[in-house]
């Protein structure tokens, strides 16, 4: 599946994500030499409709064109054949950032390829750009608690979430190699995201080290993701909807980041049927008795939480979740 490559191929800093199976083979890993060693690694398209990675990486290019670079870089560009049909992935296709763990797919077997080759050759830190669908601010995301990897998020923004479900993602395989962090960009056309996520790579291939000492307080709010919630794959779902088992309001992803009270309603839920969502902790029990409770068909929390990654799409929310609850955290220094 893997192509590793040490040069630009043309057209690739012009082409949309739609064209690039026109570029490039498959899933294509480039090397590229700088001034510095060893090289900022950014993955891109893992999800094939969210271009942010690769429109980052083709600004960095587009700078240096001509030039050489202030330090190696190593580009993976992830799920070419999802983007052609602007798909997070086919049918039948692992998702590109739920397989950096032991596997036995092509995809598993893929991203082993890449771990071990950035393992050989060295790695300063690695990024990994996504988009979202919901009204979400800019944040980032880290997978260790550990100050070079939360002055690395706090360069992209002031907003960082540390988790670790799900698991086989980017960032948290290269944890054990270097600083890793994941950006999330906003929506698909957001000019600030994508911008913040170019200067976070560009800076970081000026930089000769990462800070270690703490990052000042003022300077970071973190969140800890502590459930990941669902809906089951029995249950009919919509948005301002009657004929459901669970009928959301069409704002909901206005809730995103936003510290909710106790007993805020989340859903209508058609009682006959039994609805009711699922909420995984990060020992993977099922816990939405903890989250939530339902009375006379509203589902309501049961404590306060803080969502994030709500979104209106509902295929999303079929392949992947409907959100995140979140807490904040304290005492980092």
């Amino acid at each position: 599946m893997l192509h590793i490559i040490d040069y630009i191929p043309d057209g690739l800093l012009e082409s949309d994500a739609k064209d690039l199976h026109q570029i490039l083979d498959g899933p294509t890993l480039i090397h590229l030499q700088g001034q510095r060693q060893p090289a900022v690694f950014v993955s891109a398209l893992l999800h094939g409709n969210e271009p942010a990675g690769l429109h980052a990486v083709q600004a960095i290019l587009k700078k240096y064109q001509g030039k050489t670079l202030p330090r190696d870089l190593s580009i993976f560009i992830g799920n070419v054949s999802a983007a052609k049909q602007g798909m997070r992935h086919l049918p039948g296709q692992h998702d590109y950032n739920r397989v950096w763990m032991p596997g036995n797919s092509a995809e598993h077997e893929m991203t082993e390829i890449i771990i071990n080759e950035m393992r050989e050759r060295g790695v300063f830190v690695s990024v990994d750009c996504h988009n979202n669908t919901g009204l979400n601010p800019h944040y980032g995301c880290v997978n260790k608690i550990d100050h070079r990897f939360l002055h690395l998020a706090s360069m992209f923004t002031r907003t960082v979430v540390y988790f670790i479900r799900p698991q086989g993602v980017q960032s948290m395989a290269f944890a054990q190699l270097c600083p890793a962090v994941t950006l999330e960009c906003g929506k698909i056309g957001d000019p600030v995201g994508l911008q913040e996520a170019v200067n976070l790579i560009d800076g970081c291939m000026h930089m000769h080290d990462l800070p270690e000492g703490p990052v000042h307080p003022q300077d970071i709010d973190l969140f800890h993701t502590v459930a990941i919630i669902k809906v089951p794959p029995e249950f009919s779902f919509a948005f301002e909807s009657e004929e459901v088992d669970i009928r959301f309001p069409g704002s909901l992803d206005h809730m995103n980041f936003r510290e909710l009270p106790v007993d805020t309603l989340f859903a209508q839920v058609r009682e006959k049927a039994s609805a009711r969502l699922e909420a995984w902790d990060e020992q993977g029990n099922e816990v939405s008795e903890r989250f939530f409770k339902i009375e006379n068909g509203e589902l309501r929390t049961r404590q306060a939480v803080m969502p994030s990654m709500l979104t209106l799409d509902e295929e999303v929310i079929r392949q992947d979740c409907l959100c995140y609850f979140m807490e904040r955290m304290q005492g980092i220094g």
